[in-house]
């Protein structure tokens, strides 16, 4: 709190006090009364009107001009003129200090002010013939205004309490300061339902703060933070509907409380928010930290306590913009996926000012903002409904990512419900423990803009496999093992944990939060312990426990950068599920097809997608196969099976021919089956098909990007690869190997292409004579899951 000290000018005012020739309770002016503001910082402000508090012959109000700010000592010459004043004209309490020659006005502070927004040099406060109440500049221009003229005014007084009242003829008020309340609440001052305490922007600027606000509204006491629009963060429940004194609710500063009532004064409080005991003079400051602190005069100003009560994480702004609060310390955000930091400190050694983005934001393209991902935070509000809307998890962040002044999506609980919230502007988040996350947008620098999109690949292929056919083509198990379902899932050596059904319902929130959904059933954000996991609940009524003690074995075992872990399983009765780790940048099917207005990925991006795929396809097929070479029982999605499911023995090459499929996608930019398209159309290998035979590949390369046409040679040599993953003998498709060799340079591919990508000649020629036994199970993870 600042401490200035200024002589009091008090004229009439003080001639009035002495005689007590003013018959009104408080020194008062009448109309057409005029005072000047001081001109430079050396003349001292000036004081229209003057009122000691009661019972106490030292501390007083004042009506007045004070000087705010002024230009820096260091450019200016004592010797020629003074440093020129910002002005601001207010209502203060201070200690009037006798043992100077003239009084002396120290320790104030403004408890209200009526142009802090406005603050001007030379001006002129007009008490006009009209009984108008106005402030005017060095040219005259009006700055602030009661608005009060040819309402009968008849005079203006300053009252014991601190309030600066307009009066009629009738000594009736019209106009007064405590309806017009600034930062601060007096005692004997009401803030009734619809007024605002306002904070100054900081303690050195008087300008009012555009983040937060305390009201009265029509069911009790509410602070407000941030914007767009503002939400509570603290509220004081005041019941009227069942206060036997129906009326409009407010609430005031008394001896020992903040009180609230719902009829008119003098009244009984319906409700108090207990505080220190009055020794002296007490007011309340609503400040620009978010705090409304009490203060009493004993010899100077000491904070007695702040009637909020919060936990100091509680406070929006407690670390500043950006900044974490986790047991009343404040650090940057750290992605909980990378733990990689987009954000600096505001300030140097400073945490709780705050964290800046390293590279602001701005409306550039999609695929030039990335979402990261901050577990277990929440925000001040809580889920609070007002800020919410109807979006599962995935469409909040893809909301966020569309729209340019969304600067976070917030996933939080509110009474076990989940809600999405966008922010605009960030301001401190609070580290809990539970489901509640933050998804903070930030810009990439050019050199990471490629890494983003293609970090669901690098990070875990697993969901772009899940895009593709691949089968995985193992023994696991010989047929005669037993017949004990149950023993066969408490004895799996080496395996990954299994969960109970009730475990993984209350993990995922009985299913709350889906995710995916795939070709054997959908797939549910859920949390183990601090983990954040993804839970397939397969649906397939057609898979037994064998099928999938086989899926839980095989993928159990497969450890490579381009697949996803598998966590643990649940074999519980007629469920079926997996765990795996959750990869939170999502599927890559929203980039290869453009979902929700997502820009065209460019060439290089799209090749280290197919590149990616390919070595985790070769790993499956030769570095964790042993020397299996097996049929399975047909599991696929249509529109990415190869011709050998309906006739033939099964082998890992019906992956690869699942594979082209998702290569002319990633090359195309759109579906194998698009049934939004013309008949002719819907099929897209039957278009490659025919572009093929009328040397047209060019025609299947995406129209929406320019990049991928000034790459057209090199694309169009990817698809000849694809092309030779989907032809119709398989034996005449590379392994995958073979094509990363191809991907990487190391090769070229086969000439000589059968273009007729559905023939089912050579199946069936292999078929003829083949008798087959009941095959050993595999695990075949096909299409798009």
């Amino acid at each position: 709190m600042a401490v200035t000290s200024f002589l009091l000018v008090i004229a009439m005012a003080q001639l009035a006090i002495q005689t007590g020739s003013v018959d009104l309770p408080g020194p008062s002016a009448n109309l057409s009364t005029t005072w000047a503001s001081m001109n430079s910082f050396s003349v001292q402000p000036v004081i229209t009107l003057l009122h000691f508090v009661p019972g106490n012959s030292s501390l007083a109000f004042a009506a007045g001009f004070h000087c705010d700010t002024y230009v820096d000592y260091s450019y200016h010459d004592p010797y020629f003129s003074e440093p020129p004043c910002a002005s601001l004209f207010g209502v203060f309490i201070g200690y009037v200090d006798y043992s100077y020659h003239d009084p002396y006005f120290s320790d104030y502070v403004t408890v209200w002010s009526a142009n802090r927004d406005s603050l001007v040099q030379n001006a002129t406060l007009n008490f006009t013939a009209s009984g108008d109440f106005l402030i005017q500049d060095v040219d005259g221009n009006i700055v602030w205004s009661t608005n009060t003229s040819g309402q009968s005014v008849a005079g203006i007084r300053l009252t014991d309490s601190g309030n600066l009242v307009i009066f009629d003829h009738s000594n009736i008020p019209v106009w007064q300061s405590f309806d017009h309340p600034t930062d601060c609440l007096l005692p004997k001052q009401l803030l009734a339902k619809g007024m605002r305490l306002t904070p100054n922007t900081s303690a050195t600027e008087w300008t009012p703060s555009n983040l937060f606000y305390l009201t009265v509204l029509s069911d009790g006491l509410y602070a407000f933070a941030g914007s767009s629009p503002p939400q509570p963060y603290y509220n004081y429940y005041i019941d009227v509907e069942n206060n036997a004194h129906k009326g409009e609710p407010y609430v005031s500063l008394i001896n020992g409380s903040l009180a609230t009532f719902v009829s008119p004064p003098p009244a009984e409080p319906s409700g108090m928010i207990i505080l220190p005991p009055a020794v002296s003079f007490q007011f309340l400051r609503f400040e620009s930290d978010g705090h409304l602190r009490l203060y009493e005069w004993n010899k100077y100003w000491s904070l007695k306590g702040d009637a909020f009560k919060l936990d100091a994480c509680d406070y929006p702004n407690v670390c500043g913009d950006y900044g974490i609060c986790s047991n009343g310390q404040c650090f940057c955000p750290i992605a909980s996926d990378t733990g990689t930091s987009y954000f600096n400190q505001t300030v140097s050694q400073r945490p709780d000012l705050g964290c800046t983005l390293v590279n602001p934001i701005s409306c550039q393209p999609l695929h030039d903002h990335q979402l990261i991902d901050i577990a277990n935070v929440s925000y001040f509000f809580n889920g609070y409904p007002g800020m919410s809307i109807q979006a599962d998890e995935e469409s909040c962040k893809v909301s966020c990512l569309k729209n340019c002044s969304c600067k976070a999506a917030l996933i939080l609980y509110y009474d076990g419900v989940m809600s999405c919230s966008l922010l605009t502007h960030v301001l401190s988040l609070r580290a809990n423990e539970g489901y509640n996350r933050a998804y903070l947008k930030v810009q990439l620098p050019p050199s990471e803009k490629h890494k983003v999109i293609l970090g669901s690949v690098v990070a875990g292929v697993f969901f772009s496999l899940i895009m593709i056919i691949f089968s995985t083509v193992v023994y696991l198990r010989r047929r005669n093992h037993g017949n004990n379902d149950e023993d066969e899932f408490n004895d799996l050596p080496g395996m990954a944990m299994r969960f109970t059904f009730k475990v993984l319902k209350i993990a995922t929130r009985n299913f709350s939060n889906k995710v995916g959904q795939g070709g054997f059933g959908s797939v549910f954000e859920g949390q183990l312990d601090s983990e954040r996991v993804a839970v397939k609940f397969l649906d397939r009524a057609g898979q037994g426990k064998k099928e999938f003690l086989a899926e839980v074995q095989t993928i159990g075992s497969l450890h490579h950068i381009n697949l996803v872990r598998l966590i643990g399983f649940c074999a519980e009765k007629s469920y079926r599920l997996l765990v795996f780790e959750y990869i939170p940048r999502g599927s890559l099917d929203k980039w290869i097809y453009r979902r929700d207005n997502f820009v065209p990925l460019d060439w290089l991006t799209r090749r280290k997608i197919i590149t990616d795929i390919a070595r985790g396809l070769s790993y499956l097929h030769e570095d964790c196969r042993g020397e299996s070479h097996v049929m399975t029982r047909m599991r696929g999605t249509p529109g990415y099976m190869a011709p050998e499911w309906l006739t033939s023995q099964i082998t890992e090459k019906v992956d690869v021919y699942s594979f082209g499929i998702v290569v002319m996608e990633i090359i195309s930019g759109r579906k194998n089956l698009d049934y939004s398209q013309p008949e002719s159309n819907v099929q897209l290998i039957s278009l490659l098909q025919d572009a093929a035979k009328n040397d047209l590949l060019e025609d299947m390369i995406d129209r929406s990007s320019d990049d991928m046409h000034l790459h057209k040679d090199e694309a169009i040599a990817i698809i000849k690869l694809a092309m030779w993953c989907l032809q119709s003998d398989k034996n005449r498709r590379p392994a995958m190997s073979v094509v990363v060799k191809v991907m990487e340079g190391e090769r070229s591919v086969e000439s000589n292409l059968d273009y007729n990508f559905f023939d089912l000649s050579p199946a069936i020629t292999t078929q003829v004579g083949e008798k087959f036994s009941d095959p050993p199970v595999v695990s075949v993870l096909s299409g798009p899951r």
